[in-house]
């Protein structure tokens, strides 16, 4: 990787190929090998693991996967940037290079990635699915959120995400980044930072700091959550409006499901008061103040 992911490299090739970063894909380059290294090293790769990068870039990181890998299947939106890259990898036989959005909507990633991952992985014994990526950051959010819904689940991502981003994974509760996205996260994984990074490891410079953030699954965690799909869907309309009270954010949530009256019986089963915010309730409260409302759902409410 010496001769790769540097700025003049990568500004060289570009200007080669008469290109230069496009924002609209949010295209900045982690220029710093010693920081792609440590997002290879933390996804404690061997090579039974099946790899999704999104945002292959020039190739440079998908080439050090590829050397630890089983399989990496990579994605790039950019054409552009696709040509490059499909060069680059064309002697790493174990790499698959698709371009695409990654994203069929925002809810959902594309179906194509996921076959893929699952042809890869019926051609190793005891293969596991990992996400180690420098993700464009108006992509990132999706990216991990919807791949804990998906099959197969992953075993673990090894990202640059927007800091911002990193903070709100982490953020306990009663503060201002704490989040459906919070809870959604910390209620499954294990969750950690591993290190800030400034705007100069990457070329062109963001406006703000990144993070590299380690997601694990863990299943006890994931067990504690009956439905996941009505989980994920409740707990995003519980924080449609933050500023209203508990009771106000449960009746807009349980829409359609359940009446005023049963979800003051539900807050009253749950100890809650009304007036508290769902801010200021921890994951193992939300996840049983929603699991509360799951069960008193009558069997006539519209699904």
């Amino acid at each position: 990787m010496s001769d790769r992911q540097t700025l003049s490299f990568l500004s060289r090739t570009l200007q080669r190929a008469g290109l230069q970063p496009k924002t609209k894909y949010g295209q900045n380059f982690l220029i710093d090998l010693n920081l792609l290294n440590l997002l290879v090293d933390g996804a404690e790769l061997s090579t039974s693991d099946v790899v999704l990068e999104i945002g292959t870039g020039m190739g440079s990181l998908t080439k050090a996967l590829a050397t630890r890998a089983g399989a990496v299947l990579t994605v790039e939106v950019d054409r552009d940037l696709q040509a490059i890259a499909a060069r680059e990898l064309a002697s790493h036989p174990n790499v698959r290079l698709l371009c695409c959005d990654a994203l069929r909507n925002k809810n959902h990633l594309r179906a194509e990635l996921l076959d893929n991952i699952r042809e890869a992985m019926s051609r190793i014994p005891g293969s596991k699915f990992k996400l180690v990526a420098n993700l464009p950051y108006n992509v990132a959010t999706p990216i991990i959120s919807n791949l804990l819904n998906e099959t197969p689940l992953v075993e673990r991502m090894v990202v640059t995400i927007q800091k911002e981003l990193g903070e709100r994974i982490i953020a306990p509760p009663s503060c201002k980044d704490y989040s459906a996205l919070s809870i959604w996260m910390q209620s499954q994984c294990d969750c950690e930072i591993l290190r800030i990074l400034p705007p100069s490891v990457f070329w062109p410079r963001p406006n703000v700091d990144s993070a590299i953030i380690r997601i694990i699954p863990n299943a006890v965690k994931r067990a504690r959550i009956v439905d996941l799909e009505f989980f994920h869907t409740r707990l995003r309309a519980m924080f449609l409006h933050r500023r209203k009270f508990l009771r106000s954010q449960v009746i807009s949530a349980m829409q359609e499901l359940l009446t005023k009256e049963q979800v003051d019986a539900v807050l009253a089963q749950e100890n809650l008061e009304p007036n508290l915010r769902a801010e200021q309730l921890t994951v193992e409260r939300m996840i049983a103040l929603l699991e509360a409302c799951r069960t008193s759902i009558p069997p006539s409410a519209p699904s």
